[in-house]
């Protein structure tokens, strides 16, 4: 089971970040993500998969004021 910022979830193995992405409904901007505490870099998003028992951490950065 994969989990995303320390949630189990129902994320298929295989499936890439970006698409992990739409299904959280992340914004455009602002987002970094890790898996196994190694960030992704956003130009590799597309082709990097998601393995079955990641430990995926989405952060999004939040405007204040």
């Amino acid at each position: 089971m994969i989990s995303v910022n320390g949630n189990p979830s129902d994320v298929a193995p295989g499936t890439t970040v970006t698409e992990l992405l739409r299904m959280l409904d992340a914004p455009d901007r602002g987002v970094a993500v890790a898996i196994g505490g190694e960030v992704v870099a956003r130009s590799a998003w597309g082709r990097t998969s998601i393995a079955d028992e990641a430990r995926v951490e989405v952060v999004m950065a939040v405007q204040g004021g």
